[in-house]
């Protein structure tokens, strides 16, 4: 596709819908919007411009598809794979602005929100009404038409699922500057096709979020974490089907080792509780009772020690020490950049029976092309978040291992029944093992799909297929 190169009479149209003072153009724009926080894909738009209304993008997205300006969508700019940066130039839309928290609806157990409310709002907002939005992805300042649009998961998808799981309704303005509105408040819904289904996921490629109505559930009462310790990683991982079967479902189940603990009390400048044992398990479990909350204790602690090998359990009930230990936890990805010059990032999701060996792989990769690569993740639901660290590689070499490095993890996952990204998407970055983990057929059918949806390819053109 041939776009049009901005000029002053398209920049003055931006104007006149959103203001003088909500477009910035050519070297006004901020090096920070052509890239996102990964920074391994960057280009510059040609026009920023902060929308503060669906109107507004109404009328945006119909001048920009009758004259075939590329545009993309953005929010904090958390992610990781470069979908919200403007590989074509053409309008960085930014929704930012778009922050308003439109309805409580407690008989419907409901929320209603514009895409730039920050998923750390809409968890103050409901848990001041005893309401719970379960999604927990790590990056807490996303926006959650970011989230939507990489189906977020986080740390308490083993138990609450994702955030298509949470999504009731969403309005949409399509790349023509149509409207559709696609579920609601309804509970049960099985009216044709869910092009609902097919928005969240989509990476801004098929449609730009206006509104979205999302599912609450009553907030748990009690919450509690263990910190468990044990001799090896495989020991660790071996634990989690058995601890997940056998007793109550907990909320998160988290895979540390001692290296990543080491970089986030370096990054955080504070010692962490009981950070001196080689593997971990974080696990946490929420209810309604003191009663119910301490068995879930008693009963996978002594199974921990007595049945899988643990070598001790740590609870981790006080405040300080939760702020502590979930800090350390969250930091994790800071603490890795921190480390090194240069990351990038494999999101692959295994069935949980293969992680113990996918990561044997990976220090085994490690070691054969002589790059660090640390590790962490989501052992509950198998999603695997693992870095490459550039150090003081020069350029040449950084690329040619990473290259060298991805695709052989890539296939090894594809061995192993696993998939591209359990919750970062692709985006740009992972087009082409996309590509390999899906096949022709596939791929021609999400193309097909995009091209209903935009056949002018003109939002957010190259990103996923």
């Amino acid at each position: 596709m041939k776009y049009k190169k901005m000029n002053q009479e398209d920049f003055t149209f931006l104007e006149n819908i959103v203001g003088s003072e909500n477009v910035s153009i050519k070297d006004n724009i901020e090096e920070d919007l052509a890239h996102d926080e990964l920074k391994t894909v960057f280009s510059y738009p040609e026009a920023h411009v902060f929308v503060t209304d669906k109107f507004q993008i109404i009328k945006i997205m119909k001048y920009a598809n009758n004259v075939l300006i590329p545009v993309t969508v953005r929010g904090s700019g958390t992610g990781l794979v470069g979908a919200c940066v403007p590989i074509h130039g053409g309008i960085l839309l930014d929704t930012t602005k778009m922050n308003k928290i439109i309805e409580l609806d407690k008989t419907n157990m409901t929320l209603r929100v514009e895409p730039g409310v920050l998923l750390m709002e809409i968890a103050d907002f409901v848990e001041k009404e005893n309401l719970f939005y379960a999604p927990d992805p790590g990056e807490k300042s996303a926006t959650i038409g970011g989230n939507i649009a990489t189906n977020a998961g986080g740390m308490r998808a083993v138990k609450y699922g994702v955030t298509r799981d949470w999504i009731r309704g969403l309005e949409v303005v399509t790349p023509d500057g149509e409207v559709i509105i696609t579920g609601g408040k309804v509970v049960k819904n099985c009216s044709g096709y869910s092009i609902k289904d097919l928005i969240i996921g989509s990476e801004g490629t098929l449609g730009i979020v206006v509104e979205a109505t999302l599912k609450l559930i009553p907030l748990p009462k009690k919450t509690v974490s263990l910190l468990i310790p044990f001799k090896n990683r495989e020991d660790a991982i071996a634990a989690v089907p058995k601890v997940i079967m056998d007793h109550s479902i907990p909320t998160a189940v988290e895979f540390l080792e001692k290296q990543s603990l080491l970089f986030s009390e370096r990054f955080l400048g504070k010692k962490i509780p009981n950070a001196n044992y080689d593997s971990y398990l974080l696990i946490s479990y929420d209810g309604n009772s003191d009663t119910q909350i301490n068995n879930d204790v008693e009963t996978i602690s002594d199974f921990c020690v007595n049945k899988l090998g643990a070598i001790d359990v740590f609870l981790v009930d006080t405040d300080e020490r939760k702020d502590s230990v979930w800090d350390a936890r969250g930091a994790f990805l800071e603490a890795i950049k921190a480390s090194t010059t240069e990351i990038d990032e494999c999101d692959v999701v295994l069935p949980r029976a293969h992680i113990n060996e996918y990561l044997q792989f990976t220090q085994d990769i490690s070691k054969e092309l002589n790059i660090r690569i640390p590790y962490f993740g989501h052992a509950g639901d198998g999603n695997l978040h693992i870095y490459y660290c550039k150090d003081d590689l020069t350029d040449k070499e950084w690329n040619e291992k990473t290259k060298k490095g991805f695709e052989k993890m890539y296939q090894k996952a594809f061995s192993f029944g696993g998939l591209v990204s359990g919750e970062h998407g692709i985006g740009y970055a992972k087009k082409s093992y996309l590509e390999l983990q899906l096949g022709s057929k596939q791929i021609s059918l999400l193309r097909g799909i995009k091209q209903v949806f935009d056949p002018h390819n003109i939002l957010n053109p190259g990103k996923v297929v």
